[in-house]
């Protein structure tokens, strides 16, 4: 499925192709706090298939628990998430945050990871009450 997405300002643009089965809801401590929200979609992708339209992301590098180094790229302007990657000149995929994605309301996620660090509350999100927007 081709996609295409961006930055909140605009300044990152980038098109990909995507498998709609490679979307993942990841539940770990670091997505959380790099999301600043309970979990963070994502869809993995070859970094053949991800191309960077316009703008330059800038790269903060976290060390993750097994002790891997990964490059999280975010637009330095508005501080949007744009994707994830091994480090190094050569990474294999590129985990595109499902957030900056056009297309996103297609992108249903088919698997959770990290699930040891889920909030108790997430699995049971319909009885929380609703607004159709902000009041």
């Amino acid at each position: 499925m081709k996609v295409d997405g961006g930055c909140h300002c605009g300044r990152i643009t980038f098109e990909a192709e995507v498998d709609p089965a490679k979307v993942l809801i990841c539940h770990c401590t670091d997505c959380q706090s790099l999301s600043g929200s309970a979990f963070r979609t994502v869809v993995r992708v070859p970094t053949t298939a991800f191309r960077l339209l316009s703008g330059e992301p800038r790269i903060y590098v976290k060390q993750a628990e097994s002790g891997t180094r990964l490059a999280q790229a975010f637009c330095a302007d508005c501080g949007s998430p744009i994707y994830g990657s091994h480090v190094g000149d050569d990474p294999k995929f590129y985990g595109i945050r499902v957030g900056t994605v056009r297309q996103r309301g297609e992108l249903s996620p088919k698997l959770q990871i990290w699930c040891r660090s889920a909030h108790h509350w997430v699995s049971n999100l319909d009885a929380i009450g609703k607004e159709e927007q902000q009041a």
